[in-house]
């Protein structure tokens, strides 16, 4: 048995269009489903061919910060990035504000607020003498 993998995790977001449009704008994905979701909800699939983030909202929900309180549950979504500073060019670029950067083993990390308020940790790995599960 090969070892196991997160192929994908499910968000709630109030907008999944314009959260697919920055996971394309940061991230270099792409949308690979969008359609209906349970209880009459929107989902939007974006990532690699081999993983993905669901951004899922549902039907007539009027969402509040108070939904999107940090660490309830989710305490953020680590992607994981060749290049840190294009990344973070990227996250600038979008209107988004880097902050807590790091530069410890086993690599550098730096993290971004999406508009719904959910964390990203973006890490490289790149040039590590310690790469994690490689």
């Amino acid at each position: 048995m090969s070892a196991p993998r997160i192929e994908h995790v499910n968000v709630t977001v109030t907008d999944p269009e314009r959260a697919a449009r920055l996971m394309e704008a940061v991230f270099g994905w792409r949308v690979r489903w969008r359609g209906p979701a349970r209880d009459g909800g929107h989902a939007i699939h974006v990532g690699s061919p081999s993983d993905y983030v669901a951004l899922y909202t549902g039907r007539d929900v009027g969402y509040t910060p108070d939904d999107f309180v940090k660490g309830r549950p989710l305490n953020h979504i680590g992607v994981e990035v060749d290049d840190l500073d294009a990344s973070e060019a990227r996250v600038i670029a979008a209107g988004l504000a880097p902050f807590n950067h790091g530069d410890y083993e086993p690599g550098r990390r730096f993290y971004f607020l999406d508009p719904d308020g959910i964390e990203y940790e973006v890490v490289s790995y790149k040039g590590r003498s310690v790469q994690l599960g490689r």
